[in-house]
């Protein structure tokens, strides 16, 4: 090996000792792992796959998440699935996720997902909730009450349009 390459070879080296390669987090890690996995299932369950594989899928996954967020993610379910029962339920990222022709429209992250202090619903950008040049396309979620779940519902079918 000439001088020249090991000096490029040996400095390359001594740059990378030491430094913790700072990409995804565990928790990121874990969604994307479960993200491959729904992609695994639905090709396996192909066209024959329907509302109730979605919907058992979604209502186990609120099942595993602690208190009081097991208590929220069923009600944003049932606010959901009342407001807008166009939209097949499916696991997204392994967070209970609500689709239209496929694509998800909204979601439900517990906040123990990515260690957060509240839950989210969040809104992609399928979701026609288009306001001027700004809006909202996530909400944190510390409680439900008759106010927000009148509007969590209404923004459900704006954002259908």
């Amino acid at each position: 090996m000439s001088p020249k390459k090991e000096t490029q070879k040996s400095a390359k080296s001594a740059t990378a000792i030491g430094k913790k390669f700072k990409g995804l987090t565990h928790e990121e890690r874990v969604a994307m792992k479960e993200r491959i996995q729904e992609l695994k299932a639905a090709a396996r369950r192909g066209p024959r796959a329907g509302k109730a594989d979605g919907e058992n899928a979604v209502l186990a996954k609120i099942g595993e998440m602690p208190e009081p967020e097991r208590t929220m993610g069923k009600r944003l379910h049932a606010i959901i699935r009342a407001s807008a029962p166009a939209l097949s339920p499916k696991l997204w990222y392994g967070m209970p996720a609500y689709a239209k022709d496929g694509k998800v429209v909204c979601f439900f992250q517990s906040a123990r997902k990515f260690n957060t202090r509240y839950a989210t619903l969040g809104f992609s950008d399928k979701a026609n909730l288009d306001e001027g040049a700004m809006w909202p396309v996530a909400f944190a979620l510390k409680e439900l009450t008759a106010t927000e779940e009148a509007r969590i519902g209404a923004l459900v079918q704006k954002a259908l349009g």
